[in-house]
C-alpha cells in the first residue's frame, strides 16, 4: 500500500491551487468566485497549475474534489474529424463525465462512428458510471477509452462494480502512464504567452504510483 501523505488544506480544497490566480495567466482572468456555482467550464486548454495539482496520481485525493476530463473525439464520417478539449466540474450539479455527453457528444456527426478518448484527473463515480454504460449501449457506434490519473474510492464494492459494469459495456479502462501525463501536458495544459513550451517534469513517485493504481485496477476488473 502506498504510503498514506497528508497535505495542509487551503484553497486547494474548493479544487483551487493556492495561487491559482497567478497561474491563470493574462490571456484569461476570470475569477473563479465570479462564476455560478457549479458551473461546468470548458476549453482547449487547462492552466499548468490547476493540471499539477489535479492531475497528480497520489493516494490521497485532499482538496481534489472536482474531475478534470480532457478528451479527443475522431469521428470517422465521410470527412474524418478530430475535436478536443476539457471539461471540469464543481463536484455537485453535473459531473464533467455527464456534461461530455450533454454537451460535446451531440455536437458530433450524427450516425457517425466516433472514437472517444478521455484523459480524466480520477476514475468515474458510480452514477457517471452507470450514464456511461447506457451512452455505449444505445450509441453503437461510440468507442470510449478511458484514461485515469487515480481510481476513485476504489476499495468500496459498489465502486467495483460499476468499474466491471462499464468494462462490461464495452468501455477500456486504462491508468496513465507517465508518458500519458506527458501527453496530457502537451496537448491540453495552457503554456505562458511569449514563453517556450516547457517540457513535462514527472513528479516523484509518477511510475511506482500508476503501478499501483494499475495492479489494482487489474485485481477489480
Amino acid at each position: 500500500k502506498m504510503a498514506e501523505k497528508q497535505e495542509e488544506p487551503s484553497n486547494a480544497q474548493n479544487g483551487e491551487p493556492d495561487n491559482a490566480e497567478e497561474g491563470e495567466g493574462k490571456k484569461k482572468k476570470v475569477k473563479r468566485e465570479d462564476l455560478p456555482p457549479f458551473e461546468i467550464v470548458t476549453g482547449e486548454r487547462l492552466p499548468a497549475i490547476f493540471f499539477k495539482f489535479q492531475f497528480r496520481n497520489v493516494e490521497y485525493s485532499s482538496g481534489r474534489n472536482k474531475t478534470f476530463l480532457c478528451y479527443v473525439v475522431e469521428t470517422q464520417g465521410k470527412e474524418p474529424v478530430t475535436s478536443r478539449g476539457y471539461l471540469e466540474d464543481e463536484h455537485a450539479a453535473a459531473h464533467a463525465e455527464m456534461a461530455f455527453f450533454n454537451t460535446i457528444l451531440p455536437t458530433c456527426q450524427a450516425g457517425a462512428r466516433h472514437d472517444v478518448t478521455w484523459y480524466v484527473s480520477s476514475s468515474p463515480c458510480v452514477t457517471c458510471a452507470q450514464r456511461i454504460c447506457e451512452a455505449l449501449r444505445k450509441n453503437k457506434g461510440l468507442r470510449l477509452t478511458i484514461m485515469v490519473g487515480r481510481l476513485f474510492m476504489w476499495e468500496e464494492p459498489e465502486m467495483q462494480a460499476a468499474l466491471r459494469s462499464m468494462k462490461e459495456a464495452g468501455c477500456k479502462l486504462r491508468i496513465m502512464k507517465p508518458q500519458d501525463f506527458e501527453y496530457v501536458w502537451k496537448n491540453f495544459v495552457e503554456q505562458e504567452e511569449g514563453e517556450e513550451a516547457k517540457s513535462f517534469v514527472p513528479w516523484e513517485d509518477i511510475q511506482e504510483n500508476f503501478q499501483y493504481y494499475e495492479e489494482k485496477l487489474a485485481e477489480i476488473l
